[in-house]
């Protein structure tokens, strides 16, 4: 059982930053890809950002050069770096890492953070 827990949401102006983190726990044996989704009221869950275990990054075209996602394997965490935010910005995020644990991997979800941007 991988359990993801995320933290660093919040209300900021727009203009500002925050800094989302996910840390996972539980049985893991292996990490893959991690990643950062957003749903926003009444559309659909939407790709942000994603990370491959090689550090390979890929990003929705609405937070190029805004936002930053890393990893840091040693400790089972992914964060997503969020600058110069904008209202549209405003959603719940949630964290996304395939995990392997005593089985085959497996996409693993956080419970979501709310991030809202005022103008």
């Amino acid at each position: 059982q991988v359990q993801l827990v995320e933290s660093g949401g919040g209300l900021v102006q727009a203009g500002g930053s925050l800094r989302l983190s996910c840390a996972a726990s539980g049985s893991i044996f292996r990490f893959y890809d991690m990643g950062w989704y957003r749903q926003a009221p009444g559309k659909q869950r939407e790709l942000v950002a994603t990370i491959t275990i090689g550090g390979t990054t890929k990003y929705a075209d609405s937070v190029k050069d805004r936002f930053t996602i890393s990893r840091d394997n040693a400790k089972n965490t992914v964060y997503l770096q969020m600058n110069s935010l904008k209202p549209e910005d405003t959603a719940v995020y949630y964290c996304w890492m395939v995990v392997q644990g005593s089985g085959p991997p497996r996409n693993s979800w956080g419970q979501g953070t709310q991030v809202t941007v005022s103008s």
